[in-house]
């Protein structure tokens, strides 16, 4: 019984990939591309999840953090990039000389 669901469950978060790969590459603006990404990354951290409860394993939890730690700095990296137009600054600060 419990098999099925999580079965059910990798269905529904594959196919919520799916939609958000959809708005990656048709959305009609930056932030709907970076919005799309940082979804698509939450749900292969999910789907990681589950199959580590189908296969009774904790040998992907550390698969699991890495994805969460590049999905926040691919996004804060993005993120920057819109706002600011580069993602690390040349030189130092006015208050430094």
């Amino acid at each position: 019984m419990i098999n099925g669901l999580l079965f059910a469950a990798l269905v529904i978060i594959s196919l919520s990939i799916l939609g958000c790969l959809y708005r990656l590459m048709k959305g009609p603006s930056m932030a709907d591309r970076i919005t799309s990404l940082d979804t698509i990354g939450i749900n292969l951290l999910a789907m990681v999840a589950v199959l580590c409860m189908l296969m009774r394993t904790e040998a992907y939890f550390e698969i699991i953090l890495l994805i969460g730690i590049l999905s926040f700095i691919g996004t804060t990296a993005f993120a920057r990039y819109i706002e600011r137009g580069v993602v690390i600054e040349q030189g130092g600060d006015d208050h430094d000389r």
